[in-house]
Order: C-alpha cells, then sequence, then structure tokens
C-alpha cells in the first residue's frame, strides 16, 4: 500500500521540463512503439500533428516546421493523438494531480504575439527563424482574421491557432494588419496586452520587391514607372498606388500607437535579418521574454539567394532555405526613378525615424 501511495502521489513534472527533457529522446521512442515511455510523450502533446487544413505543427514540436517544403506557405498537414482539454471543475473537485495533467494538455489559445507587417519586409523569414524556438508555436499560413474574416469572431480564430502546451507562446503572422485601418483597433479588443511586431525596409526596395512578386502572377501588369507616377514628366509620385503606400510606415504606426504602447511594438530592420539574423533573432527572443535558443549556429548565408538559410539540424539530410518565391531577382527601375523615390521617401522615413527612435539608414 505505502507502495502503491508512493507511486501515485509523486509530485508531477511541469510541461516545460517533459518538453525539454524527453522531446529529443521520445519522437524515437513513439516511432519505434515504445508504448510507456510514449504514452507520456503524448500526455505532453507529441507523436501527431493537427487536423488536415489547420496549417500548424505538432504540438511540442515548434521547431521542426522549417524542414518541411511543402509548397503550401509553411503549412503542415496531418492526423492527430492527443489527451483531451481538461474540464473546468468545481471548487473543491480538483483532485492533487489535475493542475499537472492541465499543463501537459495542448491545447489552442489566441495569440500572444503577432508579426503584423510589412509585406516583402521579411516576416516569412522572421516567422520561420522564429519557429525553431522550442516554446514558440506559430501559424505557418497567414490567418488574415483581423483584415478579412473579422465576422467569424474569435473562436474561429481560436480554431486556427495551433495547438500549445501551457507556457509556449502562440503567434502568427499576416503582414497587411500593418496598413488595414481598423485593425489596431480591433487587435486591442482581443488583448491590450498582445506583442507586436513589425518588419521594416528600405521602402523603395520594399516597392521594387512587392511590384515583382506582382508582375510574377500578372506579367502583362503596366512598367513600374507607369504606375508609380501620376505624371511621369513632373515626376509627382502616386503615394496611393499600394506598393508605394505600405513603405509610407509612420502614417501606418500611428494609428498603431494609438492603441498600444510603443514598447510593445517591436521593430525589426529587414536589412538586418539578413547580414546579422542572429543579431535580430536575440532581439526579438528577448522583447517575447524568451531564452535566446535561436543563435547564430542555426544560420548560413546562401550566397545563391541573397540571404540566410539554416543550417541542417542533426538528423536532416539537407539545409532549408524558403521557397523559390524569396530571393528572386527584382524587376529593373531606372536609376533617375529611383532617385525620385528616394526624394519622396525621406521626409516620411525622417517621421519614422523620430516616432521610433531608431535610424534605420535608408538613403
Amino acid at each position: 500500500m505505502a507502495a502503491f501511495y508512493h507511486q501515485h502521489h509523486q509530485p508531477q513534472p511541469s510541461a516545460e521540463s517533459v518538453r525539454r527533457v524527453l522531446h529529443p529522446r521520445l519522437v524515437t521512442m513513439c516511432s519505434a512503439g515504445l508504448l510507456g515511455l510514449s504514452l507520456l510523450y503524448l500526455l505532453s502533446g507529441g507523436c501527431g500533428a493537427d487536423p488536415p487544413g489547420r496549417g500548424v505543427d505538432p504540438p511540442g514540436r515548434g521547431g521542426s516546421a522549417w524542414l518541411r517544403d511543402d509548397g503550401n506557405n509553411g503549412t503542415a498537414h496531418g492526423t492527430e493523438t492527443i489527451v483531451a482539454p481538461a474540464t473546468d471543475a468545481a471548487p473543491g473537485d480538483a483532485g492533487p494531480e489535475s493542475n499537472a495533467t492541465r499543463d501537459w494538455v495542448a491545447a489552442r489559445r489566441l495569440p500572444q504575439a503577432l508579426i503584423i507587417g510589412v509585406k516583402k519586409g521579411g516576416t516569412r523569414a522572421l516567422l520561420e527563424f522564429l519557429r525553431l524556438h522550442p516554446d514558440i508555436r506559430a501559424l505557418g499560413s497567414e490567418p488574415h482574421y483581423f483584415d478579412r474574416h473579422y465576422a467569424r469572431g474569435l473562436e474561429w480564430y481560436r480554431g486556427v491557432m495551433p495547438r500549445a502546451l501551457e507556457g509556449q507562446l502562440v503567434m502568427e503572422k499576416t503582414p497587411r494588419y500593418f496598413v488595414t485601418a481598423e485593425t489596431p483597433q480591433r487587435v486591442h479588443a482581443m488583448s491590450r496586452h498582445v506583442k507586436l511586431i513589425v518588419v521594416v525596409r528600405d521602402p523603395v526596395t520594399r516597392a521594387v520587391s512587392d511590384y515583382t512578386q506582382i508582375i510574377s502572377k500578372s506579367p502583362h501588369v503596366p512598367p513600374f514607372e507607369s504606375l508609380a507616377f501620376k505624371n511621369r514628366t513632373t515626376g509627382e509620385v502616386d503615394s496611393q498606388w499600394s506598393p508605394l503606400w505600405i513603405g509610407l510606415y509612420a502614417q501606418h504606426l500611428e494609428r498603431w500607437l494609438a492603441w498600444f504602447p510603443r514598447g510593445q511594438i517591436h521593430l525589426v530592420s529587414g536589412e538586418a535579418l539578413i547580414s546579422d539574423p542572429a543579431g535580430e533573432l536575440g532581439r526579438v527572443q528577448d522583447f517575447l521574454g524568451l531564452q535566446r535558443i535561436v543563435t547564430d549556429k542555426h544560420f548560413y548565408f546562401n550566397r545563391t539567394k541573397g540571404f540566410p538559410c539554416l543550417k541542417k539540424p542533426e538528423g536532416s539530410g539537407t539545409p532549408h532555405c524558403l521557397g523559390k518565391t524569396k530571393g528572386r531577382t527584382h524587376a529593373v527601375v531606372r536609376p533617375a526613378v529611383v532617385r525620385r523615390l528616394r526624394d519622396f521617401y525621406r521626409p516620411h522615413n525622417r517621421r519614422f525615424y523620430r516616432m521610433v527612435g531608431q535610424d534605420f539608414g535608408w538613403q
């Protein structure tokens, strides 16, 4: 009897300790069918994936997403075996093990952090780099909840989030959020404590990259110059053309600062994300309150693509770079046009630098 009591009333390990200590070994054990240890891993949300179409990774495997290049914007597919979430019990009904068991249950939660922008700034790279962190559970696809699907409600939004253990940080990225007028208030209504990340890039380079993506899908689009200027003779810039309008960072950020304090918004340099990915990732991890686990040992520079790729981890056959759409050659724009656009953006950039207290060095 004493042995039975000792066996069933020992303090339960935390979800974090289960994940950190057992995960590397139990992935193999699950696949090998070692039932006893595999059961413990199942309790922590392992040995499985989310239901098809969820666009998420298996719980407890936040660092594995970048190993796949499945052509679906980082979306993972599969089936999942997982312990059902503990139901709320009346006071006094919970047994001594109920809290520990609840900690081991992977559940869908609303995000605590959002990558809100900007398009063609490096948001996909940042997301994939962050997914290496074991304490981050990030949605691979862009849900567009706050700009396109807001009428579906928070329960729909929660339902598309990846399952996460207690202590893991849930996040998603949708670059359109940054420039959509209604989004700051909607995000604030969900959580006034959510952490916001914006990846910014030289607005001229960003605009050309945006146009390059447009013509890759619609090759008969008019030339860049004819769209960038209202009047090419006078050089009047069409600031309402989407590729140029997105680069008015101060204008968009002003709306967010009306709802969130500056300290809740972290800016990532798209240029530094290429030249010093480990440094930028370190600062993002600090901002999110996480240990710096993603470091320079995870990266190498791919000269063909012109940006960092991830070194192959133990057990993987090849390194991983982002898809074919990343790093493609930009459309050719005449130097005179580039100079005119730099003149146009200069006062807007200076205003942005003053707002954020940081000079990004764009010409």
